[in-house]
């Protein structure tokens, strides 16, 4: 007959191990100590295993606890999704979310994935495009928040991260070490003219081998090998690689991921997006997956207990 584990003993259990004590994972759930001993008891015998070494001052893993708290993660995680899932019925509504195409791809969905299990009736719509047509949505009203790439930071608008521009090209390629040095850029790109100036300024000739107004163009050019492209550092695509010139071409300067529309959050769903994007591009948000539990703390934690008092919502721009 199959048997189960407990989930409140998992919980304990993987509160112990975080936390490094009894009384510190006590004080965490907010129960007593005597109650998570208990629980950890009760779960060691239901596995007729040792799984916490008590014998150092602080308590550790043994291998059997070591290969049961990654199970124990996933559980819970999957357990709270379903529980936020099926009982948050008050959040509902759309954010309208516009972000740079070259931005998207490092950070976004990570971070639309952790956002989705706090707030599964909200839909995030996202519009890509460049950062002057973004501006221009977010002027008129038709984007809640948008990110932008930009020598500077408008009234309004906060900055993320300053970020190098670096030459990327086909990985193991020597597109680069042409002249005139051919470049492929979408015939809107902000970076086109900076680029263009740089290499008249340093007296390499160039020409345009690509002028699109597709992004895949311009990728599959340079993953070809037959020409090079400059994008924010640690936002090319895995088709491309950062070009070690040694010098051969001029370093590009730094430009800003700017967010506009935090000043302005009408819920704490809005709230929510907003962190999620500072901590995204600012590499803080955790790498693993698995979505953050509801009653977590952080500003997730704390905007969905606020949501909870609250009415359902619809932002400005839900349909």
């Amino acid at each position: 007959m199959p048997r189960n584990l407990d989930l409140t003993a998992l919980r304990s259990f993987v509160t112990v191990a975080d936390s490094g004590g009894v009384t510190r994972a006590a004080g965490q759930l907010n129960v007593t100590q005597s109650a998570v001993s208990m629980q950890l008891k009760r779960l060691e015998e239901s596995l007729d295993q040792k799984l916490l070494d008590r014998s150092q001052r602080q308590i550790a893993l043994t291998p059997a606890g070591e290969q049961l708290v990654s199970y124990a993660r996933r559980m819970l995680a999957l357990n709270d999704e379903a529980i936020t899932r099926l009982t948050a019925e008050e959040f509902e509504g759309q954010i309208v979310l516009g972000v740079p195409h070259d931005i998207v791809l490092g950070y976004i969905p990570r971070m639309l994935q952790r956002f989705a299990a706090e707030f599964p009736r909200v839909r995030v719509h996202l519009v890509s495009s460049f950062t002057r047509s973004l501006k221009e949505e977010f002027a008129k009203g038709d984007c809640d928040m948008i990110v932008t790439t930009e020598d500077g930071v408008d009234e309004g608008g906060e900055t993320l991260r300053e970020v190098p521009l670096v030459w990327v090209g086909a990985p193991g390629g020597c597109a680069w070490r042409r002249r005139p040095l051919p470049l492929a850029f979408e015939e809107k790109c902000f970076f086109k003219p900076i680029v263009q100036r740089a290499l008249d300024e340093a007296g390499l000739p160039w020409t345009m081998q690509v002028s699109s107004n597709s992004s895949r163009t311009v990728e599959a050019t340079v993953n070809a090998d037959l020409a090079v492209h400059a994008m924010l550092e640690g936002m090319h695509p895995p088709t491309t690689e950062p070009i070690c010139h040694g010098g051969a071409l001029p370093e590009l300067r730094s430009f800003r991921i700017n967010l506009y529309g935090a000043g302005s959050i009408k819920n704490p769903a809005e709230e929510a997006l907003a962190e999620l994007l500072r901590r995204s591009y600012a590499g803080k948000l955790a790498t693993g997956m698995s979505p953050v539990p509801v009653g977590d703390s952080g500003v997730i934690g704390e905007a969905v207990s606020a949501v909870a008092q609250q009415q359902p919502y619809r932002s400005s721009a839900a349909s």
